[in-house]
């Protein structure tokens, strides 16, 4: 298979899981009361949003520390077992954490719509 076709195929690849990406977001942020979300990388970076920029650095900074001491109390807890989901709750938001490998979904929404 030459080079050319490869990069093709790769770029196809990758130009479909783009899409698939871009229709979760928007189908999350259709749901009832998400105010928006972010999306990332393992260093806490973002990578994708629907949240103006400051929003999105703030967010994005605190929600990755708060993560982070959560799967660490798991895991001192129980060095075999692992933080899968995160969510908290105050009188005006309600933020879910979905770690994963390489990146973590962060959504925002009002629990009282």
């Amino acid at each position: 298979m030459s080079v050319q076709v490869k990069k093709q195929k790769q770029t196809t690849m990758t130009q479909a899981v783009n899409s698939e990406v871009e229709e979760k977001i928007k189908r999350v942020s259709s749901y009832k009361g998400v105010i928006g979300l972010i999306i990332v990388d393992s260093d806490g970076i973002p990578i994708r949003t629907t949240l103006d920029n400051s929003t999105t650095v703030q967010y994005a900074s605190q929600v990755t520390q708060m993560n982070q001491k959560a799967r660490s109390c798991v895991r001192d807890l129980d060095p075999s077992n692992d933080l899968t989901f995160l969510r908290m709750r105050s009188k005006k938001h309600e933020i879910m954490v979905a770690p994963g490998k390489d990146y973590t979904l962060i959504v925002i929404q009002n629990p009282s719509e």
